[in-house]
């Protein structure tokens, strides 16, 4: 069931390409930019463990930003993009 989605998904996204890219930036930044406000704003965890939840937000998406720039294959920018989105989601979710 999942992986007929994710084709179904992957098609979709390869046949708009450049449409899809340019909301998926504005998407997953957004969701990140949230998810890096709580990582900050939680006081309950240590600094270190804030710095390595704040990298991988933002590291996640800054690679998909830079997929898109430098055109990589649908398929690989398709894969950033979930793993980014995933990833700020699950730490929106920890630091609520």
């Amino acid at each position: 069931m999942i992986s007929k989605m994710y084709k179904s998904l992957l098609t979709e996204y390869i046949s708009g390409l450049y449409g899809y890219a340019t909301i998926a930036i504005i998407g997953q930044s957004c969701i990140g930019s949230i998810a890096a406000m709580l990582i900050l704003m939680n006081n309950d965890l240590s600094r270190n463990f804030q710095i390595i939840e704040l990298f991988l937000v933002v590291i996640l998406c800054m690679g998909f930003n830079g997929a898109v720039l430098a055109q990589q294959k649908g398929k690989i920018q398709f894969n950033i993009l979930i793993l980014s989105v995933l990833t700020s989601i699950i730490f929106i979710i920890i630091n609520l």
